[in-house]
């Protein structure tokens, strides 16, 4: 007997829109991730960091960069989520069942490829504003806003100069994009088939905080090597191969620098990216009937 069944899927954006909320709440654990992995041989723990800072410069001083990180997620998360929401919806069997793992995985890694490429110069200025406030005053770069960075950058160093570390951003966007969007829909998928769980917000807190936990280990070493690239000063990084070997002389652990700040930061952001884009798909996305026998 076949049955009729309403659902309704996201629109293309909601994944730009979910993230860019989810950014403003974690900012702050982003900013002390950053300034950890880019301090060299000396380890200064996530509380005495947050210490520094809000001496330094108050409350305010952990919302560095916001309009960079807002300008990041705006670009990268909406490319990413909008190829892979897309593809997804278009490759999906008709009688309703989910598109196989391999399927999802391969399209959330093309999707987050092309969300790095596009986002890489939100990032890199979003890097180095949240960097500024650990360096003497006359090495500080002080953008005012994202715009301002962007525009030094492609006034003082070039254009092609906002596409630093491109390389390493696109891949650890795509691994980031297969460890939070092609596990978080496969556990989802598990955790429905049980008795226990509903399509309910306990359901998407539980599969997004085990995706971010995946996700924040796939791409850690990726993570280190990126914010190094892009916050070093131009002629000091001759390749990606002098910098894995600088990063591996400081032993293996090196790559996995600021670990637990990553995850306490992408964990709460993942969550918060998936409640929130999980709630405008129930209310606000697109219904469509699907067939199930």
């Amino acid at each position: 007997m076949n049955m009729d069944k309403e659902v309704r899927i996201s629109k293309w954006y909601f994944g730009g829109l979910a993230s860019a909320g989810a950014a403003c709440v974690t900012h702050p654990l982003d900013l002390l991730k950053v300034q950890m992995q880019t301090q060299k041989g000396k380890n200064i723990s996530m509380f005495k960091l947050t210490g520094i800072v809000l001496r330094n410069q108050g409350i305010m001083g952990l919302y560095n960069g916001i309009s960079a990180s807002l300008l990041r997620q705006l670009t990268y998360s909406t490319a990413r989520f909008g190829i892979y929401e897309v593809a997804k919806q278009s490759f999906a069997p008709k009688d309703g069942k989910a598109i196989p793992f391999y399927m999802s995985a391969i399209l959330a890694g093309l999707g987050g490829f092309a969300g790095g490429f596009v986002g890489n110069p939100a990032d890199l200025v979003n890097v180095r504003m949240q960097n500024d406030v650990k360096l003497p005053p006359e090495q500080r770069r002080n953008y005012k806003n994202a715009i301002h960075g962007l525009y030094r950058v492609a006034v003082q160093e070039g254009v092609l100069r906002l596409w630093a570390g491109a390389s390493m951003t696109c891949s650890r966007a795509a691994l980031m994009t297969i460890g939070q969007l092609s596990f978080y829909d496969l556990i989802k998928s598990m955790l429905v088939t049980t008795p226990y769980f509903g399509d309910n917000v306990a359901t998407h807190v539980t599969s997004s905080l085990l995706a971010g936990a995946i996700a924040t280990t796939m791409t850690q070493p990726v993570d280190v090597l990126k914010t190094r690239a892009m916050n070093a000063k131009p002629g000091e990084i001759s390749g990606i191969l002098s910098l894995v070997t600088n990063t591996a002389k400081e032993g293996p652990l090196a790559f996995f620098k600021g670990y637990i700040p990553a995850f306490v930061r992408l964990a709460p952001h993942t969550i918060l990216t998936f409640v929130f884009l999980e709630q405008l798909r129930m209310n606000f996305g697109v219904i469509q009937i699907k067939v199930f026998e």
